[in-house]
């Protein structure tokens, strides 16, 4: 029998590993941490550029939660065109070809950032803001999606919660490098822009080397040795039945059940986001004039500097709280209490806090509440969102994955749009009331988390029943 690797022994600290698994997990962990620290790179950009986009009539928050909605109508578009070319292209080929045209669009941005080359172009904050969403969802995504097709349920039950220790080492890190980056003046905070180009190269290396290796790192059956043959398998090739990824989805009840779970989630989470900007840009509104500036391109490079400063330091504490989660918690919580346990975590935290939120509506407050929902949605919600994809088929995976990781989500950014529009122009709530829809929705989002559950539940035992038979 094969023996474990110092690595594997060292790799068990977090969650159970079995020989040979070690190395191709290694792999998938230094991706994932390169992704997410290109990511965290761009992020926080793109709430200081959002924040100098001025529209005449509208709140700031307006503006950020507008963009949102717009986010959701271009996606419609770019998922079909994923999904048709998930088809066509191997996997790893897919993942390559992406990131390449992300990077090449990282390199347009930094030309076109404002003030730079050019003037402040109008709109540029926002299209900038448009594009990052579209950039962390199918860049994240598909990165899960080929996590989840490499790995059988069993097998990524075990090694996924480890590899995710990744994710939120690299968004960390590279939340990190952006504080340090502004509040040292060392770099231009556009700078990063091309610096997020570095690390997502090396993550393309990596994801042509993990799918050569296979899980257990040997490669495929035509490639690995004798003794191993039975464990190692070959990339499953997605048995096409001819429809699109909306099709898929309204197909099969799981898929609706997750897309409605991940809808509600996403309008939760962007509500709080919308409330939490606001109440940033009122304080650095107030820190400005209290400093005497009225020259107006300084007004709004200090606005601009102090926002991405601001949400620099704020995902960095989301993601060290994450890291420890995933680090600590994720994997044992799966181990002990099941699937229903990290999923419906999440939402019970968040009914916590917009309670909370809604009685006490001030900045510390919010920032608390929204560092803990975001940490956990980052460490152990993020582990359920891979479990759940586990049993599905290779077509689930990469078609009605990054429709729903993209499409649902930005669908909840326009429903919380939509929420801000009625709630200032037609209603004119206060925060205490935007708190405690809020916490309606997240009663919602526990019913369907439960039905996700049992179904979930219910795919597990009849692939079982099959293999059994």
């Amino acid at each position: 029998m094969k023996e474990l690797s110092r690595s594997e022994r060292f790799l068990r600290i977090f969650t159970e590993v079995r020989a040979g698994e070690g190395s191709t997990a290694l792999l998938l962990f230094a991706n994932v941490f390169l992704i997410l620290c290109a990511y965290y790179f761009v992020k926080p950009l793109r709430d200081g550029w959002i924040a100098v986009s001025a529209i005449e009539g509208l709140s700031k928050m307006e503006v950020k939660a507008y963009s949102s909605f717009g986010q959701s109508i271009l996606f419609m578009g770019a998922i079909g065109v994923y999904a048709r070319l998930s088809s066509m292209l191997p996997r790893a080929v897919l993942i390559s070809r992406s990131t390449l045209f992300c990077m090449s669009n990282l390199v347009l941005f930094w030309f076109m950032q404002p003030n730079f080359f050019l003037r402040n172009l109008p709109g540029m904050g926002i299209a900038f803001y448009l594009w990052v969403g579209m950039f962390g969802l199918f860049v994240v995504a598909q990165f899960w999606a080929f996590a989840a097709d490499l790995y059988t349920d069993e097998r990524g039950r075990r090694l996924l919660p480890m590899i995710a220790i990744g994710a939120t080492s690299g968004a960390t890190v590279g939340s990190f490098i952006v504080e340090q980056v502004v509040r040292s003046d060392l770099l231009d905070s556009g700078t990063l822009l091309l610096l997020a180009n570095i690390p997502l190269g090396l993550s393309i290396w990596l994801t042509q080397r993990a799918d050569t290796m296979g899980p257990l790192g040997e490669g495929y059956p035509e490639e690995a040795r004798a003794d191993s043959s039975e464990l190692a398998q070959a990339p499953p090739e997605a048995k096409d039945s001819g429809r699109g990824a909306f099709a898929l989805i309204r197909a099969h009840p799981y898929l609706m059940l997750v897309a409605a779970v991940t809808l509600i989630n996403a309008w939760v989470n962007t509500n709080g986001e919308n409330l939490l900007f606001r109440v940033v840009q009122e304080a650095l509104a107030a820190e400005v004039e209290g400093t005497g500036v009225t020259d107006p391109a300084l007004i709004l490079h200090e606005v601009r500097e102090g926002t991405t400063a601001f949400y620099g330091d704020f995902f960095f504490w989301v993601n060290a709280t994450a890291l420890v989660l995933q680090a600590v918690v994720a994997s044992r919580l799966l181990a002990l209490g099941g699937f229903g346990a990290i999923l419906l975590l999440l939402p019970c935290i968040a009914l916590v806090g917009y309670t909370a939120m809604a009685f006490l509506p001030i900045l510390a407050v919010v920032r608390v509440m929204k560092i803990a929902e975001n940490a956990t949605d980052y460490s152990i919600n993020n582990t359920a969102s891979q479990v759940l994809w586990l049993p599905t088929t290779a077509e689930m995976k990469f078609k009605a994955k990054p429709a729903i990781s993209t499409f649902c989500v930005r669908l909840g950014d326009g429903l919380a749009a939509l929420t801000v529009l009625v709630g200032v122009q037609l209603t004119d709530l206060s925060t205490r009331s935007f708190f405690l829809i809020n916490a309606a929705l997240v009663v919602l989002w526990i019913g369907v988390a439960v039905a996700v559950v049992g179904e979930h539940g219910r795919i597990v035992e009849s692939d079982a029943g099959e293999h059994a038979a």
